[in-house]
């Protein structure tokens, strides 16, 4: 694996790749890697001649300066971790590099309704930061194939509109959830978690085999009353429990039983936030 750091060497790289031919694949992480990150990786390097793999810690996208503060950096493991995997390249932009002319006053993307709901209410700003820094970063790769996990389910609704708004020739490709073995999704976020936090941390994808089991159609909102008050009985603090429209991901409360739907959650463990989903239907 080669490190670069400069965007213009990174640049030659990719140019020189894709006049022979080769077919270039981008995974980009903000650090903290675990087994969900290397798989992307890993499926990168299965599906492209080139695996590219980032690592930046995009400030604009943090609209609690606070959990920015605190967000896990560990670059050396990250590289151990990557060696061991089939990457090719690990691109490790400075802050300068990604914005030249500062974070002050960054230009704003028309995401519509996505922009609005579940992780952008509670979050305001977050996609918005998402967008600058991932515009520039696939301006800078120039992949042919994009590789992010299904974890962040809005978010990669958000990047495929934004690859179809500027343009760009890149498929984007949603990659399963990985899990630990008691069903918590990988997050580099779980770094944060106490011990003791690490126990009660499953029962989110606990509930979300409650709410796929228990779901029938009709009216959705006892369904979700219910999933919020087992949540709370472990002492979660709950940001949302919502039902989408799996491709769409409009907003459902009434459900006629065949519409593909997509449970999503946001809750707080003490001061570490979660989020997972999951289908609940075939």
């Amino acid at each position: 694996m080669i490190i670069i750091k400069h965007p213009s060497d990174l640049q030659n790289f990719v140019r020189s790749e894709k006049s022979k031919g080769q077919v270039i694949g981008f995974a980009p992480t903000m650090g903290a890697l675990h087994e969900g990150h290397l798989q992307l990786v890993k499926t990168a390097a299965e599906r492209s001649s080139a695996a590219i793999c980032s690592i930046f810690v995009n400030p604009t996208q943090f609209n609690d300066p606070e959990d920015f503060r605190k967000y896990p950096q560990r670059l050396e493991n990250d590289i151990y971790l990557l060696n061991k995997t089939s990457a090719d390249i690990l691109f490790i932009p400075s802050v300068n590099d990604i914005y030249p002319s500062g974070t002050g006053k960054l230009e704003r993307f028309e995401l519509g309704y996505l922009d609005s709901i579940l992780e952008a209410r509670f979050r305001p700003g977050h996609f918005q930061g998402v967008c600058q820094v991932m515009s520039r970063l696939l301006r800078l790769v120039n992949p042919d194939l994009l590789f992010m996990g299904s974890k962040d389910y809005q978010q990669c609704m958000v990047i495929k509109k934004l690859i179809a708004d500027l343009g760009l020739p890149i498929s984007l490709i949603a990659c399963p959830t990985v899990r630990e073995a008691d069903g918590l999704a990988m997050s580099s976020r779980n770094l944060r978690l106490s011990a003791e936090e690490r126990k009660i941390a499953p029962e989110i994808y606990k509930t979300l085999q409650y709410i796929r089991d228990e779901i029938k159609a009709g009216n959705l909102g006892a369904l979700a009353l219910k999933a919020k008050q087992r949540l709370e009985q472990k002492h979660f603090r709950v940001d949302y429990i919502a039902f989408a429209d799996r491709d769409s991901l409009q907003l459902v409360e009434k459900w006629d039983g065949a519409q593909p739907l997509v449970a999503l959650v946001a809750a707080f463990l003490n001061e570490v936030r979660l989020i997972d989903n999951l289908a609940v239907n075939a």
